[in-house]
Formats: C-alpha cells, structure tokens, sequence
C-alpha cells in the first residue's frame, strides 16, 4: 500500500482514480487542487474523532478545545487522572465519555498498539479499532483516512459523502449506508481518493463550507 502523506500523493491517488474510473473527471475539475487534511496520529487525534462523532465540526472542535484546555496535553495517562466533571463540563456527553474511558482503558491496560494497527489492511484495521467498545466504523475510518493516511478507506456512513454522491452523479435520493459502500468497492485500492475528491467537490458546491469532518 502507498500511504497518502503528503499533497503530493494525494493528486497521485486522484490521478490514479481518475484513469481507471472517467465518472471522477468533472469532480476533479470542479474540485481543483485538493489539499491533505492531516489528523494528529495517535491517542489524541483518535480523541478528537471520537469527540465529533454525530455533531457538527465546529461543535466538535470546540469540545476538544475545551478537554485540551483542561488536560494540557490529551494522552491516555492525563485523561485517566481527569475526573468525569472535566469531560462533562467540556461538553461531553455521557455516551462518549463511556467511549472514551473505553480507550483509556484500551490503551493503558490492553496494550493498544496503534502505530501497528494502522499499518493493518482496512478491514483488519477496523475490526481492531471497532472492537473498543463505543467506536464504531465511522470512527475508525475516519481515523485511519486523516490521521494514518491510509490509501483505501471510505466512510460510506458519512452524510457528507452520502449527499456528495447524490449531487455528483445526479441521484433521486442520497444512498444508503450500505449502497454506497458496495459502490465504493469498485474504487479500491484508491477509495480514500475517492472520498477527499467528494468531500472537496461538495465543498465547492457548499460554497467553501467546511464539510470534512477534520
């Protein structure tokens, strides 16, 4: 696998994408230059995407400014030695602070190795991830995608993806979770491509709204 790293590689992929699947060309044309969006590897950059699980991405980064704020740096050791009252009054909700007890634990007690499971093929990578009780594919995806650059993952739960798809390709109705992720089989190895090129195209058509959700 070669890993997205840079913006260099990342106009590769789309490249790539583009030879193979012809439907990405008015994408990428209306698309421009798309840049990588880069997620702290690690503890904290899983933190963080497990804080915007399910609100928007400005809600998301001001809990995680909050929760960094109060912690300093976010490690599984300084999250341990927070009572629940600090995570609470950054806006936690109850449910994810049960997720993110979850991945302290994982880490400090199970030995959780993600440096190795990002270097994991997708499907092994995501099990491993969604096996910490309260992280479910989304999240792991959007992990390895932003944070671990891996070159074939796509969030087809992503609502901004879902809704990409409908505009970019003339749909009746956005598709499913489940539909869009058999479509997107069709684009490995290059499916994390496909996925910054959707996000980047429904920017545009958003008007240059933010709509990743790093």
């Amino acid at each position: 696998m070669r890993f997205i790293r840079s913006d260099e590689d990342l106009a590769q992929h789309i490249a790539e994408l583009v030879r193979v699947h012809p439907s990405f060309m008015p994408l990428k044309e209306a698309a421009g230059p798309v840049p990588v969006r880069w997620l702290d590897r690690g503890f904290k950059g899983l933190v963080f995407v497990i804080t915007g699980q399910q609100i928007s991405v400005a809600a998301g980064r001001a809990i995680f400014g909050r929760l960094e704020g109060a912690l300093g740096d976010i490690t599984a050791e300084t999250l341990a030695a927070a009572d629940d009252t600090i995570l609470r009054e950054a806006g936690y909700s109850r449910p994810k602070m049960r997720t993110l007890r979850a991945l302290q634990e994982a880490a400090l007690a199970d030995g959780l190795d993600l440096v190795a499971i990002e270097a994991m093929d997708a499907e092994r990578a995501i099990i491993k991830l969604s096996a910490i009780k309260g992280i479910g594919p989304w999240t792991a995806e959007v992990y390895l995608l932003f944070a671990a650059g891996h070159p074939d993952i796509f969030p087809a739960a992503d609502v901004a993806l879902q809704e990409s798809m409908r505009l970019a390709f003339d749909l009746d109705a956005r598709p499913s979770t489940q539909a869009l992720r058999e479509i997107s089989d069709a684009w490995t190895p290059w499916r994390s491509a496909a996925a910054r090129l959707l996000w980047a195209y429904y920017k545009v058509r958003k008007g240059g709204k933010l709509v990743t959700p790093v």
